[in-house]
């Protein structure tokens, strides 16, 4: 039997945004730690929501940043290439992806409109840990390092807000590896189901909904959550099964439900 191990996407520096990672971080695991992140979250998955700017493009504008059109599935780095700009998305979806040494997909992140991605590798100087591909025709706006750098040096404001993501993932990483390392498939698929249902509530909140008990359809196929939670997708098939026989998630179709 194989041994469980911990995703690599849950040991790269710039993995917080994995939704697997992201569900141990807010109140699924750890009700009690709600400043992960800024005041409002970061997108996690394919859902569309309403978030603040990381950085205005105007204000990466004026730094000289140019628009980068990539079509559906088009690489934008590679593991192992240096990173030589910022980058943010502007309108479409971008994944971080590594590959275990069997072939499996490991997804670090998805990055919608809004998004930057990539600064660890780009403010510490060492290669990408993982390839950025389009999900879909994406604009992703490239601010070179030199310029980006600049820019951080005069705008406190910018660079304390990025100063602050990269202290919360380290903090958080720290806490919860040896935890994740324990727990058997359905815990990772619960708390992953859970934490999207949670996020899902929280941006129509935040968009001015009316909130009220409402039934959650998981928007990711079998494959796209084994991607996420470093399980094969035999192994998420399975289990999401038994535990629609527990009655613990509804399957209608081929979509899980909450």
């Amino acid at each position: 039997m194989k041994k469980n191990s911990v995703p690599s996407s849950l040991t790269e520096y710039n993995s917080i945004w994995n939704p697997f990672l992201g569900a141990f971080l807010r109140e699924v695991m750890f009700p009690a730690d709600e400043n992960h992140f800024l005041p409002l979250p970061s997108r996690v998955g394919l859902i569309k929501k309403i978030y603040p700017l990381m950085i205005d493009p105007l204000v990466l504008q004026r730094y000289g940043a140019k628009e980068i059109n990539l079509q559906k599935d088009e690489v934008l780095f590679r593991e192992g290439e240096e990173a030589l700009n910022y980058f943010q998305v502007r309108c479409g979806a971008i994944k971080m992806i590594t590959s275990s040494p069997d072939g499996q997909e490991l997804i670090q992140g998805v990055f919608k409109s809004n998004d930057s991605f990539g600064e660890p590798p780009l403010l510490c100087s060492f290669p990408y840990p993982s390839h950025a591909i389009a999900l879909e025709p994406t604009v992703v706006i490239k601010l070179s390092k030199e310029k980006f750098l600049t820019l951080l040096r005069e705008n406190f404001e910018i660079h304390l807000q990025l100063d602050k993501v990269l202290c919360q993932r380290l903090r958080y990483k720290s806490m919860i590896l040896s935890e994740i390392s324990f727990y058997d498939p359905e815990h990772r698929i619960m708390s992953l189901l859970q934490y999207l249902k949670e996020d899902a509530a929280k941006n129509r909140k935040e968009a001015g909904a009316i909130q009220q008990e409402h039934t959650y359809e998981v928007p990711f196929t079998r494959q796209q959550l084994a991607d996420m939670s470093g399980l094969r997708v035999e192994t998420v098939i399975r289990t999401v099964k038994r535990m629609e026989e527990e009655r613990k998630v509804k399957l209608v179709g081929r979509k899980i439900t909450l």
